[in-house]
């Protein structure tokens, strides 16, 4: 999208004020399903820092999640524009009847990549 959903970008700033993890979103961005809860930015970065910390091999990553962004994850890097990206926690890719990972993942997509979404988790079947 050239010109990001207003509505999609109001969520993200709900979420983001609220510090609140309880809202359910799926999003289409370039053909890949994504569904999940999104969480404030602050949020995810510390839940990413953690991960990577407890890996051997990427624990020198964490210090990037857990440094204060330098654009707050908004358009134009200051402070009271709108968010520019939507962070998922325990989030799926839709893959046929399946989700990647089955233990949900942390995403980030950019809110103008978006080119379809709706409320909710969509649950998947392998019946």
């Amino acid at each position: 999208m050239t010109n990001p959903d207003r509505l999609l970008v109001d969520i993200s700033a709900l979420v983001e004020s609220g510090q609140s993890n309880q809202m359910s979103l799926t999003v289409v961005v370039g053909g890949a399903v994504i569904t999940g809860r999104l969480a404030p930015e602050a949020v995810w970065r510390e839940r990413v820092s953690e991960v990577l910390n407890d890996s051997d091999r990427l624990g020198p990553f964490s210090a990037v999640f857990g440094a204060e962004p330098t654009d707050g994850g908004q358009e134009g890097g200051g402070h009271g524009e709108p968010p520019a990206y939507l962070h998922f926690h325990l989030a799926r890719i839709l893959q046929g009847n399946i989700g990647i990972p089955e233990t949900g993942g942390m995403y980030r997509v950019a809110i103008e990549d978006v080119s379809a979404w709706t409320v909710g988790d969509v649950s998947y079947s392998d019946h």
